[in-house]
């Protein structure tokens, strides 16, 4: 995904509030929506293939019904549907998983008393319920609205106008985070700075009307609209919860050596679906185990790699090692503690190279400190230590 960033730096805009989306902005919803929507159109003799996900991206339920049953041809009303996938839903959502930066963003927010609302096209119900499973959530927000409690769903600006009324803000003061289209177009109707936050996987050229547009909230800088920093960034990397992937190494594009001079161990996406659906593309960086050699530093890259356009989201990790031959078939086991930057575009071989040279040298530094290096003991890795 190519990174926009349409306002000239730094900013020079001051809000005093912010109104954030739910599904797809601060929940990994999609996850859930496939796993339903799988399961039920398999009654059918259908199979879901996500075709539709721009389509029904930012809708309301009912409105995402339809698109469904037009483009399945379900001999079913949209009401008929509903009753039948609600309850699918409903025994689901203790199984949404915050999205990288979710809990971040609202925690910094609250302590530094940041008014913010929560809106979103799902029903308030729907709303209460999904944010039960998050502690903390529901007591951050001074105003939650459902799709339910205003007469029209975004693209209209009526959710985004009611929350700037109920937090005492007037509407140019607010800033809408927003993942979809509709929502989008929403805040800027109602005279709102946004952000958006594509959920929709290199179509971030759909959201020119945004006033920035960011890889993931994990690249949220609020200094650039007048509001508190983080501070949580160590030397040019941001720690996040560990997460852990593994498996085979396997051919790449045969790129990495060749082309870049920067030789990787490539992962099959195969199995790992969910884990690259839940991790926005980007680099990071963490330890690296290898069958019997040993444990390394490593830096990696996830995503399409928009300089060579990749049909499919890969992961590239790089050992930060130099080794006398290739492992392919090899076990490499990854654990993933730190953040650099998003995914992004150059316009030369040697600007990409150049930045990759500098990840590993963030990367490489990084390590060294005890916030990461005690996750080279990680139990994870520990078969793999010589």
């Amino acid at each position: 995904m190519i990174i926009k960033n349409s306002i000239s730096n730094p900013l020079k805009m001051v809000v005093s509030g912010v109104i954030l989306d739910l599904d797809g902005t601060l929940l990994h919803t999609d996850g859930i929506v496939n796993d339903v929507l799988k399961s039920f159109l398999g009654k059918y003799g259908k199979q879901w293939d996500g075709r539709e996900a721009l389509r029904i991206s930012g809708k309301t339920p009912y409105e995402s019904a339809a698109v469904i049953i037009e483009d399945y041809g379900l001999p079913c009303s949209s009401a008929e549907l509903m009753s039948q996938i609600s309850p699918l839903f409903a025994e689901r959502w203790c199984n949404i998983k915050a999205l990288p930066g979710a809990n971040r963003l609202i925690k910094h927010f609250s302590s530094h008393r940041v008014p913010i609302a929560l809106a979103s096209n799902s029903s308030r119900e729907n709303i209460e319920s999904k944010i039960s499973f998050h502690p903390g959530w529901k007591d951050s927000f001074s105003v939650i609205i459902g799709g339910d409690e205003v007469t029209a769903a975004k693209p209209s600006p009526e959710i985004f106008l009611e929350s700037a009324k109920r937090l005492n803000l007037e509407p140019s003061s607010c800033l809408v985070i927003e993942d979809s289209v509709p929502g989008v177009a929403a805040g800027k109707a109602a005279g709102m700075k946004v952000v958006a936050v594509p959920s929709l996987p290199k179509k971030s050229h759909l959201y020119s009307s945004a006033d920035e547009v960011i890889n993931s909230l994990l690249d949220f800088q609020p200094q650039k609209w007048g509001l508190p920093p983080f501070e949580d960034w160590v030397e040019n990397t941001l720690p996040i919860n560990p997460w852990y992937i593994g498996g085979p190494v396997v051919k790449g594009y045969g790129r990495g050596s060749k082309v870049l001079g920067i030789p990787t161990a490539n992962l099959s996406t195969e199995g790992y679906s969910d884990v690259l659906s839940e991790h926005p593309s980007g680099v990071y960086f963490g330890w690296a185990g290898v069958s019997t050699r040993g444990i390394f530093k490593m830096v990696m890259s996830i995503g399409w790699n928009p300089f060579f356009d990749n049909a499919e989201k890969t992961i590239e990790p790089w050992l930060l090692h130099d080794f006398d031959d290739d492992f392919y078939g090899e076990d490499l086991r990854l654990v993933v503690v730190g953040y650099i930057r998003p995914e992004a575009n150059f316009p030369s071989l040697e600007s990409l190279i150049a930045k990759i040279q500098e990840d590993g040298r963030i990367a490489e530094r990084a390590l060294d400190l005890p916030l990461y290096s005690k996750y080279r003991n990680d139990q994870y890795l520990k078969q793999h230590d010589a």
